[in-house]
């Protein structure tokens, strides 16, 4: 019942209008999964493979991933069991041979390893997010809270702010659905504040549903934040989040802060040292409980001074990109608190749910995401519950394909009745 009769990939396209792949896994009956893109990439991330020519789609096919799915993948996993997640990923590894997937593409791979974890779950007759859990040895379920990318900066916006996304978590809220009406609500407050101050253009959002309001200095994205959570009623129950993104503007060891700003005159040009100090005045005069890729991703040095000094969730996305030997360096260094899990930056759920497994065991915080480029695909909704996780960030409330995920989560918890919320506790749930 579970085994894999075929296989049939295709070139879909994602929410910024770019391809990318989508598999259909056949047992008895049909498992669809899409694969997500990232904007901001880390350098040790698993190989996006595209096809390069320019003429199509600007060199951003992926008919070279799809003939791998359709006529090197597919030939071997006929026949094999979709329950056995680890065994038919470690076919694809060993068929791809390299490090970082380079050979067959880890959106290929990627790509088939989310179907037939769907597959397996299908076949076992239970819902994904209980298979997953299964696969992970998780004991209890838990909803996470939701990080909301409210304002854009960075890579996913055409504004000048330097820092990549500003986020609100309700971790104040006593569940999901509560949790949801929290950040929708902030957000319409937001928007309105916004448009009185900046203009209504200044309400257009960015690649993840967020705000881009044409502001350079990254405090006032923070003032506008609190200002928003005060008018909707919520002090104290939403906090702050941000992903700094900060190897987008780290060049010859400084960081710039106005490296979107081809007039800058160069004022806003940091020292790791200089920037860790700006990230504690943050800390003290904004109720922010989290901070993503705060330095780039080699600066170690700065990244271990800022988690001695600083208590908030430090969390390592291009620094460890889901890679078991980066969270292990991450580990030994004390660089991070906290793992950042986007399954396409490894290529496959048996590492993603190894990279959670080994974070978690460290004592860390583990932060599901999506990517800037999306698709209708909710698989990581059933990641976050099943590996109790405690937290996701998959965008603002805007956009469907970022909804999507967030209506996956009010269904499940609406399943699973009287699980907890991880609230407070989103770090160690």
């Amino acid at each position: 019942m579970g085994s894999v009769e075929r296989k049939e990939a295709r070139q879909i396209i994602d929410s910024r209008g770019n391809p990318t792949v989508e598999v259909d896994l056949v047992t008895d009956r049909v498992y669809r999964s899409a694969v997500p893109s990232g904007a901001s990439t880390g350098i040790y991330e698993a190989l996006e493979l595209r096809d390069g020519d320019k003429t199509v789609f600007g060199g951003k096919g992926v008919l070279q991933a799809i003939a791998n799915i359709n006529d090197v993948i597919a030939p071997k996993l006929v026949g094999v069991d979709t329950r056995n997640q680890k065994d038919v990923d470690n076919i694809m590894l060993e068929l791809d041979g390299t490090p970082n997937k380079s050979k067959l593409g880890a959106n290929a791979i990627l790509g088939v390893s989310l179907s037939v974890c769907r597959a397996g779950a299908g076949a076992n007759g239970v819902p994904l997010y209980k298979h997953i859990q299964s696969i992970a040895g998780i004991k209890e379920l838990v909803m996470p809270v939701p990080a909301l990318n409210v304002i854009n900066g960075g890579s996913h916006a055409g504004n000048k702010l330097a820092m990549q996304e500003f986020m609100i978590l309700p971790v104040g809220a006593s569940s999901f659905a509560e949790a949801m009406q929290m950040g929708c609500e902030v957000y319409q407050v937001l928007k309105g504040i916004i448009k009185k101050k900046y203009g209504q253009d200044a309400c257009n959002v960015g690649d993840e549903g967020g705000f881009a309001p044409n502001i350079q200095d990254n405090r006032e994205g923070l003032v506008l934040l609190v200002d928003a959570i005060e008018k909707a009623g919520y002090t104290g129950k939403v906090k702050l989040g941000m992903d700094v993104a900060a190897s987008e503007f780290y060049k010859s060891g400084k960081y710039d802060l106005d490296f979107k700003d081809q007039s800058s005159s160069g004022k806003n040009i940091y020292t790791g040292e200089e920037l860790g100090n700006l990230y504690m005045e943050f800390v003290r005069d904004f109720p922010i409980v989290s901070i993503e890729d705060p330095f780039d991703q080699d600066d170690w040095s700065s990244w271990k001074n800022l988690q001695s000094q600083c208590d908030v969730q430090l969390v390592g996305d291009d620094l460890l990109v889901t890679n078991p030997k980066r969270i292990a360096e991450g580990i030994s260094k004390n660089a991070c608190n906290a793992l950042l899990l986007k399954v396409n930056q490894v290529g496959s759920v048996t590492e993603s749910i190894q990279a959670a497994l080994d974070s978690k065991a460290a004592g860390w915080g583990v932060m599901v995401s999506h990517r800037s480029g999306e698709t209708e695909d909710t698989f990581i909704a059933d990641l976050a519950v099943g590996l109790a996780s405690g937290q996701i960030k998959t965008g603002a409330p805007c956009r469907s394909e970022r909804l999507a995920k967030y209506n996956q989560l009010l269904r499940i918890e609406e399943e699973l009745g009287s699980v907890c919320y991880a609230g407070e506790n989103f770090r160690k749930p």
